[in-house]
């Protein structure tokens, strides 16, 4: 059995903080929270269930499985987010009726017309980042990336 090995760095410069990935990876991300949240709350929703409603307004009656997928998401944290969209009024799950073992999550009205009021979620945030929109996407395109590499 082969056990891999950490690659060494005898300098101690390699455990200060700021030349770490893992932590710009994370802080970013904790930044880029707190420029989603007064949107958001603007519309009534947290960020899970954005990223949910962006997937379903791409592609709506997705099973359940399907758009954990598509979240990265397991079922013990999907479920009570969908349940709590489903109080929302913003969708309803409902048995396929070809198979009724998977769930389809649908919108409603009410989640179908949220989208106008999102629409302008993502131009706000490109504003805040002072990237043009090439650099945007050449910049998700390797964090996209690097997530494959490293992921399971």
């Amino acid at each position: 059995m082969t056990t891999s090995r950490l690659p060494t760095d005898p300098s101690p410069e390699a455990l200060r903080l700021d030349r770490q990935l893992c932590f710009a990876l994370y802080s970013a991300s904790l930044a880029m929270t707190r420029l989603y949240k007064p949107l958001l709350d603007a519309i009534g929703l947290t960020y899970p269930q954005y990223l949910a409603m962006l997937v379903l307004w791409e592609r709506d009656g997705l099973t359940v499985s399907e758009l954990g997928e598509r979240l990265s998401l397991d079922s013990g944290t999907l479920t009570p987010l969908l349940k709590r969209m489903e109080a929302a009024g913003l969708l309803q799950r409902e048995r396929d009726a070809q198979d009724e073992r998977c769930v389809r999550v649908v919108l409603t009205r009410t989640g179908r017309a949220l989208r106008a009021r999102a629409e302008p979620i993502p131009a706000c945030v490109l504003a805040r980042s002072r990237l043009r929109p090439a650099e945007v996407q050449a910049l998700a395109g390797q964090i996209r990336a690097l997530r494959d590499q490293i992921g399971p």
